[in-house]
């Protein structure tokens, strides 16, 4: 059996460039942890059988996160990312060491590697401890078996109630047994099965909205009108995809109305006008909260709004690095509504790509995009870390739902919960 799935990881190994364009954000995120020297990189090397991450003796090689693009069968597309020695020294080490526990936010399955020329320690205690907080599912790897039996990590493991393997990181030998764990203990609900999906019916007819605007990339559509295109498009139903402009048009020459319309969030003003009342009407942005992240916790933020004054402290989180234009809905548009709402200025300030800022406490309100970029565990540990600073959250499509005054309605085919 081993033997078989191997030929299969080979496979998928070697036409691996074929998929390597599935975004980051809905891949399986596989961290490893572990001292420098522990045999991160080689392990990475192993794994992917390739010599993709560079290997050395010297302590401290790998300097930031490196991701690593590939699928295992038969969970699919993964991304590997090797962190930098947990037991780093210096002031520079410390910023590496900050940076590899940052990486935790994004890890859906931890591989803890260990030296079999080494013992366990209070690092790798540190480890566990932060990945059971999250609930991370754990394996344990000795690595560098070429060099000693490695029993005191394996009973150190065994203790810990974590599954183990041993890796010949020179031969790369028993990284079958590795994926195999690495198939068996991965969580299997690190993101929902669909986007769209299940609120469509084969045959069903549904209506993207997609705005050509400054802030549309060139000759393309943004990558969550692409997903919930292609998820449509998988649930058997009928789409069509139009701009605002060619709404009105699109629904005459419809012999039924259409069973969802999903629309850009930044024109729900335009859109929710156009479209009848009895036409079920979402956004990407509002799927994508229950998508990556939990709706209810974002909708319970929306009270806030009406308590900010003139002044208040507002993070703008991007998940994504872009160039802002002048029509940036982030940027531009969202801290325009803001002040029309409340009547005068605030005082923003912007979180872009993968940066998060830690002290949170400081903000009334911060207001989080779609999060296509990242995956679901960065997006709910951003989160706790909100709920955890008493501060409250607000998604991109939720909160502009409610400055419009149809909240419940955009909300309304995705749960029950009403906003009064």
């Amino acid at each position: 059996m081993a033997e078989n799935l191997n030929n299969q990881y080979i496979a998928f190994e070697n036409s691996a460039q074929s998929s390597f364009g599935t975004p980051r954000g809905v891949r399986l995120h596989i961290a490893i942890f572990g001292k420098r020297n522990a045999g991160k990189s080689s392990l990475i090397n192993a794994i992917t059988n390739q010599d993709l991450a560079v290997v050395s003796p010297v302590a401290g090689t790998t300097t930031d996160p490196v991701f690593k693009a590939m699928e295992i069968a038969p969970i699919g597309p993964v991304t590997l990312i090797d962190t930098a020695g947990i037991d780093d020294e210096g002031l520079l080490g410390e910023l590496r060491v900050t940076k590899s526990l940052q990486v935790m936010a994004k890890t859906d399955l931890l591989l803890l590697s260990v030296a079999a020329d080494q013992a366990p320690d209070e690092f790798d205690v540190k480890i566990i401890q932060a990945a059971k907080a999250r609930c991370i599912p754990i394996i344990g790897v000795v690595t560098k078996s070429d060099l000693g039996a490695g029993d005191i990590a394996v009973a150190w493991f065994e203790e810990q109630n974590i599954p183990c393997c041993h890796i010949n990181n020179k031969t790369r030998d028993n990284i079958e047994q590795l994926k195999l764990l690495i198939v068996q203990y991965a969580p299997k609900d690190y993101l929902p099965e669909t986007i769209v999906g299940d609120l469509l019916k084969p045959l069903d007819t549904v209506i993207l909205v997609c705005p050509v605007d400054a802030g549309a990339p060139k000759s393309r559509l943004i990558l969550p009108q692409v997903q919930v295109l292609r998820d449509a498009l998988d649930a058997g139903a009928i789409a069509m995809v139009v701009t605002e402009k060619e709404l009105s048009a699109a629904l005459d020459k419809l012999v039924s109305p259409p069973a969802l319309v999903i629309t850009d969030s930044q024109v729900f003003a335009t859109v929710s006008k156009l479209v009848p009342a009895h036409v079920p009407l979402t956004s990407f942005s509002i799927l994508y909260a229950r998508y990556k992240g939990n709706l209810r916790e974002f909708m319970n933020g929306v009270k806030a709004i009406d308590e900010l004054k003139t002044g208040d402290k507002v993070l703008i989180a991007e998940a994504c690095s872009h160039y802002p234009s002048h029509e940036d809905i982030g940027r531009v548009k969202i801290p325009n509504w803001l002040e029309q709402k409340v009547g005068g200025k605030l005082e923003f300030s912007f979180a872009v790509g993968g940066d998060f800022m830690q002290d949170l406490s400081q903000y009334k309100l911060i207001v989080h995009c779609g999060g296509c970029m990242i995956n679901r565990s960065e997006v709910l540990s951003r989160l706790a870390m909100c709920k955890e600073a008493n501060v409250p959250v607000v998604n991109y499509g939720v909160m502009i739902g409610y400055i419009t005054g149809i909240l419940n309605r955009v909300v309304a085919p995705l749960i029950e919960q009403k906003i009064n």
